[in-house]
């Protein structure tokens, strides 16, 4: 406002400007710090505040709240496939069946890629227990996208306040360790927070930090068990098996590290040392006069999915002066029914190179027979669960039975592992298995142990 003299009488003049497009603009830009621009919904930041708020109300009022870590299985796989179009609509329509479910005091977050957190206001185990099958059910329906069909699963970790955090940081933490627990159990579920989950996340985070310098540090190596032919007695071939022996931790079973790796990317460079070392172990031995028609070498499931593994496996075989058709590389039946069409491309792929391929722990998984017949395999491996119980249990008998009847009709072999009494090899050899490998003939040995056992090896009956 400004005052001026005019005829000698004081005047007044007051100048105004319209500020409606920047409020507008300062409500926008407090809009985008808050809220998630694809979904709508609330972000991390808002997410962070809003929690801090209920954890003061539960604290007052001796209430629980539930976390609930949302995330979606293999989304990765629609974004590379029909585009990140579909993703981002697929992710908004996740985000309304959400909203759906919970209360209207809850909060639905969007804090990144297909990861949601769910707050659920004054709310135990038991009411987050209901909430969370809801969700499993709702999220599993189908979604019609861009004229595409899709179906997606979610894995869900969940921590209540205040038993599994007291503030923020926790309550997520905790819930994003058992999310992860949902994933490693094979995801479409959910699990709740337990302290033994996080003391298990703390040795993976060790064992993550160890494993990186494993090979560098010479802390790995090859044990070796044979197989052996049901129709001659004959030794056949060998399987090559990781082992790991860190100078604090000890021997770390591979089941566990194997896992660590694969999530780090350290497989690749531990799944090249072995196969080199198994090939040249094999050319070795061969050498040295003992013939062993072939070695065979487990592949992780990253590992196959590799582009460049048949590159990887000329290179190999060229360095030690190996023919490929005594390698045998086997992949586990979840793995190869996974994505079936892309692991037939592999396996196609390979076997131009002369290498041959078997199917591991077959009978646990869920193989489809007509992919099967197209998988290039040479071998089907009887999993031990089966061959433990088959002179006790008809029903693991009959899946024995079954496997080696499907092997043949597909005119594949097959080998059982876990042989440990001469009953389970004769019952085994009256079916029609074509080779055995298990303790009645030796327990894995180092490669030293195992020329040795090749050279004063007598066929048993």
């Amino acid at each position: 406002m400004v005052t001026i003299m005019l005829n000698g009488k004081q005047a007044f003049y007051t100048t105004l400007r319209d500020i409606t497009q920047q409020k507008d603009a300062e409500a926008r830009i407090r809009h985008l710090a808050q809220y998630d621009v694809l979904t709508g919904l609330p972000n991390r930041t808002l997410l962070m505040d809003r929690v801090n708020q209920a954890i003061n109300i539960a604290q007052r009022n001796h209430q629980h709240l539930s976390l609930m870590f949302f995330d979606l299985d293999r989304f990765k796989n629609v974004n590379d496939s029909l585009g990140h179009g579909v993703g981002d609509e697929l992710l908004i329509q996740v985000a309304h069946r959400l909203l759906a479910i919970v209360r209207e005091q809850d909060t639905v977050a969007r804090i990144g890629g297909d990861e949601f957190v769910l707050l659920l206001l004054d709310t135990n185990v038991d009411g987050a227990t209901r909430v969370a099958e809801k969700l499993m059910s709702s999220v599993a329906e189908p979604y019609r996208v861009n004229h595409h069909e899709v179906s997606i699963t979610p894995s869900i970790g969940i921590s209540v306040y205040p038993d599994d955090g007291r503030d923020f940081d926790d309550l997520l933490k905790s819930a994003d360790i058992a999310m992860y627990r949902a994933k490693q159990s094979g995801r479409n579920n959910y699990h709740f927070f337990t302290f033994k989950m996080q003391q298990d996340s703390i040795r993976t985070m060790q064992l993550t930090t160890a494993l990186h310098y494993a090979v560098e540090q010479h802390q790995l190596s090859l044990s070796f068990q044979p197989q052996i032919s049901l129709h001659d007695g004959s030794i056949v071939g060998a399987e090559a098996l990781l082992r790991w022996h860190h100078p604090e931790f000890g021997w770390v079973p591979p089941n566990e590290f194997v896992r660590v790796a694969e999530d780090t990317g350290d497989i690749y460079k531990i799944g090249e040392w072995v196969l080199r070392q198994s090939i040249m172990q094999l050319k070795q031995w061969h050498d040295a006069g003992i013939t062993l028609m072939n070695i065979a070498v487990n592949l992780s499931a990253v590992q196959f999915r590799h582009p460049q593994l048949p590159e990887l496996i000329v290179r190999l075989l060229d360095e030690a002066g190996l023919k490929p058709e005594y390698l045998e590389l086997e992949l586990t039946e979840s793995v190869s029914m996974d994505d079936p069409l892309a692991v037939i491309a592999m396996m196609d792929a390979l076997a131009e190179l002369g290498v041959r391929m078997s199917i591991d722990d077959f009978g646990t998984g869920y193989s489809s027979l007509s992919y099967l017949k197209r998988f290039k395999v040479s071998k089907l491996k009887i999993d031990r669960s089966f061959v433990n119980d088959i002179m006790t249990d008809p029903e693991d008998r009959a899946i024995v039975e079954a496997i080696i009847n499907l092997a043949q009709s597909l005119n594949v072999k097959t080998i059982a592992e876990g042989v440990e009494t001469s009953e389970q090899l004769i019952f085994l050899k009256q079916a029609g298995c074509d080779e055995i490998q298990g303790y009645y003939f030796s327990r894995p040995l180092t490669a030293e142990a195992f020329a040795e056992y090749c050279k004063g090896y007598q066929p048993k009956s």
